[in-house]
């Protein structure tokens, strides 16, 4: 509840709250974020091609992106912008809008170390979020590995109780 004596949780989402998200749920928050990413790495691409009109306005032409630096730029991107999401307030705008939070043992926030181990093993297997499809608990290979859960929360600020399955 907030000062109002109003609760952010939606009343439907009430059951839900504290336990294990699924993988649907999982994979749409995952969507909204490769496309925050894919904007942020189109903004930098444009960027960088007005600094060269900038430069040199009558020999302009749109710079080649090369595959595979394309790739790695993608790839620190989207690690980068997962540790500090999950460093910060423990969810990714993906995750906000799915009602997502993503904690450690005993329902705690992530801290930097952990938050930038689960941004890299989700980042280079990405397919190891199918894993929690057949998991009785709802986790991934990297939330196995690294003790973490991904929870229903629509709180605004993480809750001090908010273990998984609680």
């Amino acid at each position: 509840m907030n000062e109002g004596g109003v609760s952010p949780v939606p009343r439907a989402a009430r059951p839900y709250q504290g336990l294990n998200a699924g993988l649907v749920t999982r994979m749409a928050a995952a969507a909204v974020d490769a496309g925050v990413v894919a904007v942020v790495l189109v903004a930098a691409y444009l960027g960088r091609a007005a600094l060269s009109y900038m430069v040199d306005p009558l020999g302009f032409r749109f710079p080649d992106p090369a595959v595979l630096l394309s790739l790695t730029w993608a790839f620190v991107a989207l690690v980068v912008y997962l540790t500090g999401a999950w460093a910060i307030s423990g969810r990714t705008y993906g995750d906000h809008v799915m009602g997502l939070r993503v904690v450690g043992r005993g329902g705690r926030p992530l801290r930097l170390p952990a938050a930038f181990l689960r941004a890299l093993f989700c980042a280079g297997f990405p397919i190891g979020l199918l894993w929690c499809a057949g998991s009785r608990e709802r986790r991934s290979i990297q939330d196995l590995l690294l003790r973490t859960s991904v929870v229903y929360d629509w709180q605004p600020r993480p809750s001090k109780a908010l273990a998984p399955g609680a």
